[in-house]
């Protein structure tokens, strides 16, 4: 299996961060990549380092604006007097009625949806670099690899066509979806993070050609708290191509690889051309995120269901925070996923 990895996506490591009114260290921390390379590592997986996609592969989810935003934003917030150290937004924009801002400020609150994915100086190359990592992995598959992973930093799956949230920056996953179309006819999704992947749902939401799947924890008391609803099935031609399976925090395996089961069979139903696997390890039950209960043995039966299903693959990685045990998450799931030994 080829696995992407570039070394510059390390440099992006946020500080800022919001939680019930306290400020605290960001959860979105570099050494993270450090613990799911050791993982592949253990598993004896090199990776490569994916040469840089053209900006069509991202201007085919993400808007030209939010992208010069995105690169643009740290270097005009230092021109700001008494400025902080990261891009973080103090207002946000009421899209229902609003003209985009001039002020560095405005954009900010644009095209930011909270405050923590903060921006620093070298976000713009770490989520450039990411990008890069998931369109080697869908090109990998498209000229007929089996799997592909993406080992992808910062994250993505919260971040819409033009805001970025939720330790995200671009949608790594629905870029290599959307790249996967370019010789798909159909493609599907299936996000098992144990946050809904709200961004995705956003991009794809009024598309019959991507079918969004999301097994994730409940957002009535969970991030992103406003969608992620059993009720949110699409919108025009993409009615019924929108699936989510909103779960108790209480969560543990067998509830969990069920649901996974029953959105394998929607997207079995679909019968796409190709798999867009949103990797999140955030669901188990050690995570400092505390979402779900789910095991290492979940996490390997996960990999054997998803690998039956016979789709060619393309892992992102998404979700699974600072615990030791995430190392061991990353190995359950790809040996479970690759048909070998624990």
């Amino acid at each position: 299996m080829k696995c992407f990895y570039a070394p510059e996506t390390d440099l992006h490591d946020p500080v800022f961060r919001l939680t019930h009114g306290k400020i605290l260290r960001n959860a979105e921390q570099a050494e993270r990549a450090k613990l799911l390379k050791a993982g592949l590592d253990e598993l004896g997986l090199a990776t490569i380092e994916p040469a840089q996609a053209s900006r069509d592969a991202l201007e085919a989810v993400h808007t030209p604006a939010f992208l010069d935003f995105l690169e643009t934003a740290w270097d005009e917030w230092q021109k700001l007097p008494n400025c902080g150290p990261e891009v973080v937004p103090n207002v946000f924009a009421q899209r229902s009625f609003a003209t985009y801002p001039e002020s560095v400020v405005g954009k900010a609150g644009w095209h930011m949806g909270d405050t923590s994915a903060p921006i620093g100086e070298h976000t713009w190359t770490a989520a450039r670099r990411a990008a890069d990592c998931a369109v080697a992995a869908a090109d990998a598959v498209l000229a007929g690899d089996r799997v592909a992973y993406a080992l992808c930093r910062p994250a993505g799956h919260h971040t819409s066509a033009d805001m970025a949230a939720g330790h995200c920056m671009m949608n790594n996953s629905a870029i290599a979806a959307a790249r996967l179309r370019t010789q798909h006819d159909k493609v599907a999704t299936l996000d098992i993070d144990v946050h809904h992947g709200n961004g995705t749902q956003a991009i794809f939401y009024d598309r019959a050609d991507v079918l969004t799947v999301s097994v994730h924890a409940d957002p009535t008391s969970y991030y992103p708290f406003f969608v992620g609803y059993a009720h949110e099935s699409g919108s025009g031609a993409g009615e019924g191509h929108n699936v989510n399976f909103p779960l108790p925090r209480t969560t543990t395996d067998e509830a969990w690889l069920e649901t996974i089961a029953e959105g394998l069979r929607a997207i079995a139903s679909f019968e796409p051309g190709a798999l867009m696997l949103s990797l999140g390890l955030d669901a188990h039950e050690k995570d400092p995120l505390m979402g779900m209960q789910i095991s290492w043995d979940g996490f390997r039966r996960a990999g054997e269901m998803i690998a039956a299903a016979g789709y060619p693959t393309v892992i992102v990685q998404e979700g699974g925070y600072l615990s030791e045990d995430l190392t061991t998450s990353l190995v359950s799931f790809m040996n479970g996923f690759l048909g070998r030994d624990a």
